[in-house]
């Protein structure tokens, strides 16, 4: 039987004008844009996003690189000249995906990498959003990491999503917690969070936005996927399957790696034109990027269908209070 439909939970609204960037305001090749990096900066904001250009037809484009956009209040964006950021050689096939943090002042740019032999993260650092040091890359696979934009306990931290196909018997990829000295050697992991834990996911999940200090712990926005066979042609290629909705977490903060609270529900689920009808991928929201607002409000980055950026608010106080709500009874199952 298909699958049940999700909607997004009240405390959330989407910026009406949707989405906020798109590949028409790219000055360069471009067909698709998203899932995108927002960090303060310099009095406004700034913005790095994939790239795909060149579409080859199915899943594929003749390249991927990451791009740069500055803004004055985070809604109106001006997309720099040129791409900022890209890996390409005998053995790296693209880098994709970034993710943005400020630590101690420093801006670092987290990234995926696919390689001739498996899946990758990065971690670059930044001066001026325009020249990035890559400082370190981990073996496959392993990749949707965020880092934390304090240290604990002296140490840098970061979520992550390993994907062990091998032990696991099929994708079935939750979130992790793993620490470093220097942003190179990172060990002493912890599970965060399992599939399970989310009652409408049956595929995996993964770390979203670098996670955001409140009193009550570390708040973390993360996505979540579910499967269901019987979806057909949902976007430009013959079949996809899959449905991406986002979620939110809520880590000790003083054990960060130790969940205290997470949505049963999703926060946001596919809905709009622009996420269900329009696109490369259909029914696919991923947020990567979450910044605390003055008035108490979380503005919430997505990268929508694969194709554009959007932009949600919801009050903090909300998000956490959807974190500890242990109402079972508004739980949706979903399974093969």
């Amino acid at each position: 039987m298909p699958t049940e439909q999700l909607f997004s939970h009240s405390c959330i609204s989407r910026y009406p004008q949707n989405p906020v960037l798109t590949g028409k305001q790219v000055p360069y090749a471009s067909d698709l844009v998203f899932n995108a990096g927002v960090i303060p900066w310099q009095g406004g904001y700034a913005m790095v996003f994939r790239n795909d250009y060149g579409y080859l037809g199915r899943a594929s484009f003749s390249g991927t690189n990451i791009g740069l956009a500055l803004s004055p209040d985070g809604i109106h964006w001006q997309v720099e000249p040129q791409p900022v950021f890209s890996l390409k050689d005998e053995e790296i096939k693209r880098a994709y995906d970034p993710r943005l943090t400020v630590i101690d002042g420093e801006v670092y740019m987290t990234f995926a990498v696919d390689t001739g032999h498996g899946l990758r993260g990065g971690i670059a650092h930044t001066d001026d959003l325009h020249h990035f040091d890559v400082i370190s890359m981990t073996v496959p696979d392993n990749r949707n990491m965020v880092l934390f934009p304090q240290k604990y306990q002296g140490m840098y931290i970061r979520l992550e999503r390993p994907m062990p196909v091998y032990s696991r018997g099929r994708d079935r990829f939750d979130i992790w917690w793993s620490e470093s000295p220097d942003l190179i050697h990172w060990g002493n992991s912890h599970l965060v969070a399992g599939v399970e834990d989310f009652p409408f996911a049956n595929d995996k999940i993964g770390p979203g936005a670098p996670p955001v200090y409140t009193e009550k712990g570390w708040l973390a926005v993360t996505h979540t996927v579910d499967i269901d066979p019987e979806r057909g042609k949902n976007g430009w290629e013959d079949k996809w399957t899959k449905r991406y909705c986002a979620a939110a977490i809520l880590l000790d903060k003083d054990a960060p790696w130790k969940m205290i609270g997470h949505s049963r529900v999703p926060l946001l689920a596919p809905e709009a034109d622009y996420e269900t009808k329009e696109g490369f991928r259909t029914n696919v929201i991923f947020p990567t990027a979450a910044i605390p607002m003055p008035d108490g409000r979380l503005r919430i980055y997505y990268g929508a269908a694969d194709t554009v950026i959007a932009l949600a608010e919801a009050k903090i106080d909300d998000l956490i209070a959807l974190c500890l709500e242990e109402d079972s009874k508004r739980d949706t199952k979903i399974v093969y």
